[in-house]
């Protein structure tokens, strides 16, 4: 359970420290307005996307099992922690976190890393997409400019009430969503290993400044954001909250646990590597009790981000702290400027985000799985979406370990690899 850094840094060399540096502000420059995106969709004040990436994309480097790893905030809890905050309040979601955390060092000290790969392969891809379409319909508003006082969290009502406000929508807000996702899209294919992200998001937000149009920007609906990260507090504690966001914590747990050992796969695949799951596990598990100490978002392992390290020439933990340092650096230093980023644009790089999750490329492939497996996934899927993120897991799980004892084949999952 050795972290990675201490096996890296006896051979560093001022070379590899110089492609680190390129890699971690590229990183960095991807993470920013995805972070505070990821937060605004949660349902969370915009700086804690920030306060996130920064103190756990720190630790998941600093103590992670894996050379390239980027943690943070990621799209896969926005479900989670919307309805974990409309349920029990930011408060009660920063415990349910700091209670997750511990779940994953238990789990890590228990060596429990390789029991990832007894979940079924359905299941994952089934809430993945779930989660997608929920991100997907939670813009809609921003995208459209909708004048909307509340947007409920249940899917169904939710889009019953975007409907009913069809006659608000704003065409410039919808012409800045748009810009952006043609410019994300265009440069990515252009330039694969530029930040493309900051710069579609800043054109269309400076673009809306200069010609003053009628559009939120995180200053207008939330004012301005701190220039510093807050001092570590903790959450009323008492035994009722703690068997209250019991569930809340294991869903937390599983996901973070989840997505960063499939994170850490990928990266192994792009640089030939082997990542030391139990060590990520663990750096999961401090780093999601770090951020929840100073009011962050559960955090965990970041695919699309991983992989910009990876292409960006990234090779050792120490990318992943200087994108960390870069991102409070530009928090302390810059603030007021990402203020002025457009509600819309926002909403265009998440919506841009939820289809890459759902990896539709596979989809013709999920059609051609036996059928047991299918309709796991479409079960995991429908659960997701409509009735609860714990209830869909729960449930999927068990049929799915179910179904393999079935087969009397008790083995780990062929994975293929993620591109989410």
């Amino acid at each position: 359970m050795k972290p990675k850094i201490l096996t890296t840094l006896p051979s560093y060399t001022l070379a590899g420290f110089g492609a680190d540096l390129f890699a971690g502000i590229t990183v960095a420059m991807v993470a920013l307005p995805l972070s505070l995106a990821i937060a605004i969709a949660s349902g969370a004040p915009p700086e804690t996307g920030l306060v996130t990436a920064i103190v756990a994309g720190f630790l998941i480097s600093l103590l992670g099992g894996s050379r390239v790893q980027i943690g943070g905030p990621t799209g896969a809890f926005i479900v989670v922690v919307f309805g974990g905050i409309a349920e029990h309040g930011y408060d009660g979601l920063v415990l349910a976190t700091m209670m997750a955390g511990l779940i994953l060092i238990v789990a890590g000290a228990l060596r429990a890393g390789n029991l990832v790969s007894y979940v079924p392969e359905p299941v994952v891809n089934g809430f993945t997409i779930g989660i997608a379409i929920i991100i997907a319909a939670s813009q809609l508003r921003d995208l459209f400019g909708l004048s909307m006082e509340k947007v409920p969290a249940e899917f169904i009502a939710k889009l019953e009430s975007l409907w009913a406000a069809r006659d608000t929508l704003e065409p410039s807000a919808l012409g800045v969503g748009l810009l952006t996702m043609v410019l994300i899209v265009g440069l990515r294919r252009l330039a694969p290993k530029f930040p493309g992200l900051i710069v579609a998001v800043g054109v269309s937000s400076a673009l809306v400044v200069l010609a003053s149009l009628p559009v939120d920007t995180i200053f207008s609906r939330f004012g301005a954001l701190p220039s510093t990260p807050p001092l570590p507090t903790l959450p009323v504690i008492t035994m009722e909250r703690i068997v209250e966001l019991l569930p809340s914590a294991f869903v937390i747990a599983f996901l973070a646990g989840i997505e960063s050992l499939l994170s850490a796969m990928v990266a192994d695949r792009m640089i030939d590597g082997h990542h030391r799951p139990n060590a990520e596990v663990l750096a999961q598990g401090f780093a999601n009790l770090g951020s929840s100490l100073f009011g962050g978002l559960p955090a965990t392992g970041a695919i699309a981000r991983t992989a910009t390290n990876v292409r960006a020439g990234g090779r050792t933990p120490v990318a992943g702290i200087i994108h960390a340092l870069t991102i409070l650096l530009v928090m302390m230093v810059a603030a007021p400027v990402a203020g002025y980023l457009a509600m819309p644009a926002l909403a265009g790089l998440l919506i841009l985000t939820a289809w890459n999750m759902s990896e539709p490329h596979k989809w013709k492939n999920y059609l051609t799985l036996p059928r047991s497996d299918l309709f796991l996934l479409v079960l995991t899927l429908v659960l997701t979406v409509l009735a609860d993120l714990t209830v869909a897991i729960a449930v999927g799980v068990a049929i799915g370990l179910a179904l393999r004892l079935r087969r009397r084949k008790i083995e780990p999952a062929d994975w293929s690899t993620p591109e989410r």
